[in-house]
């Protein structure tokens, strides 16, 4: 090959590398969308994931039938695929605020779709014309995809450490699509000999660049006002960690905490959520010195532990930094909480939870388990036989623990799962729900190494709600909400224990609250 053919191979190359980073972002970018506003992280992944390589090979198959111009074919895709694929999220919040339900699962996994066969068409063509310009056929195939592997790979990282905890997703669809674009231009002028009609072409190419600047610009500031209407009250505070987008809301004095749009506490009722999960197994407890917060970044439930003078520590384990540091600095969060994770008898480790619990050799008088619910697989691990077994065993004997386990009232078989799972360990268990209204009617599960008898407890920290004359009313649920779970041919239900081989509960967790 002479010089020039040289030059135009090496920028195939670098192209269809860069290409495929682009590919590659916007893939797991449908994932988290999914994600995020579907929810059940796996199956939205799975889905994503299956479409985009689908439109993948259906983009090969049609891409036989490009054998001329195939520049300007491969810079239009390009184009194609950054406004679409720029788009993408900014038309996903809009969709998800204004739509009927429904409508944005079929537009994420239609544009999954149509991206991932534009990818699809982008490979061949560039290894046509590699060949093209002289490249033999199998040193073509071979360059191209190893540029595409490999973008693949930078690609997934770059999302993971960069796009998506700097950017967000509305920018980072809006970057990767003006980085598609720029492939394109540059391609275009680097192959304007050959092109025809090269001007017009580049100035329809510069126009959806001048689209793509205002999206990345002021697309952010549109989408947030889209997923405002996702709230009931207005957002005033909204940040994406690395695990999860943080949003607090507040209408007069209702302060309301949402970690991936799931509530976590309301300001109005809080008290009564908190109060259960925290003074039963305390007062339960003969001397709690020594106690284990899972979850409870927020602070509150370590504040109510903090009213008992015999505590002596308190460990809190919560997976997201950002969470803790939200309710360290934020002035109406530290209202609530009253700085208790500034208090010297906590300590605060940013860690898994089921790890922390694998790892550690110490003892808890009392285990409070406040953790999001089981709507994926991270979180569903987190409430099998293996997580409460490894709870049973860092739990001293007259110790006791108290796990949110949703609503009995709403998600039935999901509250009585989560029950039979932690009596499956061996620990005593006793029920009980509170209504908060916030919420809705809320469950939780006690459980010791003995026999619990709610009327031998006796509630005597300060307390809103709580009291010792009412604990043992708690237990009583009603027929709608009770143990005996029906099948729809009137048979009872059969519990059984969630595990990590066989994580059924999330299946039962998406069917549950599937029309609330």
């Amino acid at each position: 090959m002479n010089d020039g053919a040289v030059r135009q191979s090496k920028i195939i190359y670098w192209s269809s590398g860069i290409v495929s980073i682009c590919g590659i972002v916007f893939e797991v970018l449908f994932g988290a969308l999914g994600s995020y506003i579907l929810g059940d992280g796996v199956k939205q992944y799975t889905l994503t994931i299956s479409l985009f390589l689908t439109g993948m090979g259906i983009g090969a198959s049609l891409s036989e039938k490009f054998m001329k111009n195939l520049i300007i074919t491969f810079v239009w895709i390009e184009f194609g695929v950054a406004i679409i694929g720029g788009f993408s999220s900014f038309t996903m919040f809009g969709i998800t605020a204004f739509a009927p339900g429904g409508t944005d699962a079929l537009f994420l996994y239609t544009i999954t779709l149509i991206v991932g066969a534009l990818t699809g068409v982008e490979l061949p063509i560039l290894i046509r014309k590699a060949n093209e310009i002289g490249v033999t056929l199998n040193k073509s195939t071979a360059r191209v995809l190893f540029s595409d592997y490999a973008g693949g790979l930078i690609g997934g990282l770059l999302f993971v450490f960069l796009f998506r905890p700097y950017f967000g997703m509305v920018k980072t669809a809006f970057l990767v699509g003006c980085i598609n674009l720029l492939v394109a231009l540059i391609v275009l002028y680097l192959f304007r000999k050959e092109i025809r009609h090269f001007l017009v072409h580049a100035i329809i190419g510069v126009g959806i660049g001048m689209v793509l600047i205002l999206g990345l610009v002021f697309g952010e500031e549109l989408a947030f006002h889209f997923e405002q209407k996702l709230y009931k009250d207005p957002i005033i505070h909204m940040e994406e960690s690395s695990y999860q987008k943080i949003t607090l809301t507040k209408d007069n004095d209702d302060v309301r905490l949402y970690l991936d749009g799931q509530l976590q506490f309301s300001t109005i009722d809080e008290h009564r959520y908190h109060e259960v999960l925290v003074h039963p197994p305390m007062a339960y407890t003969k001397h709690p010195r020594n106690i284990l917060v899972l979850g409870g970044g927020d602070g509150i439930a370590a504040k109510e532990i903090l009213k008992y003078q015999e505590v002596e520590s308190i460990k809190l384990v919560d997976l997201d930094p950002a969470v803790i540091e939200l309710a360290n600095t934020d002035k109406l969060l530290l209202e609530v909480n009253e700085g208790s994770l500034m208090d010297e008898k906590v300590q605060v480790k940013n860690m898994d939870a089921f790890k922390f619990l694998e790892e550690t050799d110490e003892w808890f008088d009392v285990i409070i388990v406040d953790l999001p619910d089981p709507n994926n697989e991270s979180l569903n691990k987190l409430y099998t036989r293996e997580f409460y077994s490894l709870v049973r065993n860092h739990l001293r004997p007259g110790g006791a623990v108290m796990i949110q386990a949703t609503s009995p009232v709403f998600a039935t078989e999901v509250y009585w799962t989560i029950s039979e799972t932690v009596k499956s360990t061996g620990l005593h268990v006793e029920n009980l729900h509170v209504d908060v209204p916030s919420f809705g009617n809320w469950g939780f599960v006690m459980a010791s190494r003995d026999e619990i008898n709610l009327s031998e407890i006796e509630i005597s920290a300060e307390t809103e709600f709580l009291s010792t004359d009412m604990l043992s009313a708690l237990s009583v649920f009603g027929k709608d909400e009770d143990r005996e779970i029906q099948d729809k041919n009137g048979k009872l239900a059969e519990l059984k224990p969630n595990t990590l081989i066989n994580p059924h509960l999330i299946e039962i967790y998406e069917k549950s609250w599937q029309n609330y």
